[in-house]
């Protein structure tokens, strides 16, 4: 029983954790494209993509990783990141795309995935090698999904901009961030309409 607990809430604890930052970086967006108003349906669409999806995945595929290509050196972290940048993070940004797409009811759940995929895969790689480095090179095992968690609470963000408002692409949505009085106009326009 004790062997199990210890299993058990690592996962748990992991999982839960991942979720609740990607949702929270759902709420970020929301908050800084219209905070007069948060969509409670769509934190819950990213939530359950995250929490049924994102964090499990994360969990069992950190693992794998790491029992596949043990320890620290330059060599096994560089195998583990050409893996997890060519096979994890296309699969992650897919499920997030058409996962939310369906909880929502679109016609077309593949619509955002065409649209924004690529741009969004490569500006991911201008992200997540650099995270996923650190995570490899100075966390441990059992906090590994705990580490992507909190980055992926700012790649969150981006995602649900990306989706909501962006293309994919880094340039795009710096472009918005700085420029809060044209997102303010932007606002006030559609508030008018």
């Amino acid at each position: 029983q004790k062997k199990l607990r210890t299993k058990v809430v690592p996962w748990i604890t992991n999982v839960t954790l991942y979720g609740c930052l990607f949702a929270g970086g759902d709420l970020v967006h929301q908050y800084l494209a219209h905070p007069d108003h948060i969509d409670w349906r769509h934190t819950r669409h990213v939530a359950i993509v995250a929490l049924s999806f994102h964090g499990n995945f994360n969990y069992f595929w950190l693992r794998a990783l790491e029992r596949r290509f043990p320890g620290r050196s330059l060599g096994m972290v560089l195998r583990k990141l050409v893996l997890d940048q060519s096979f994890a993070s296309p699969l992650a940004t897919s499920v997030f795309y058409t996962g939310v797409s369906f909880l929502e009811g679109k016609e077309d759940i593949f619509e955002d995935w065409r649209a924004k995929f690529f741009n969004t895969y490569k500006t991911g790689l201008m992200y997540w090698p650099f995270m996923q480095f650190l995570n490899f090179v100075l966390m441990p095992l059992y906090l590994r999904t705990a580490f992507m968690g909190c980055s992926a609470f700012l790649w969150a963000t981006f995602l649900c901009f990306s989706r909501q408002n962006g293309d994919g692409t880094a340039a795009v949505a710096l472009a918005w961030i700085m420029a809060p009085k044209k997102r303010l106009l932007t606002r006030k326009t559609n508030e008018e309409k």
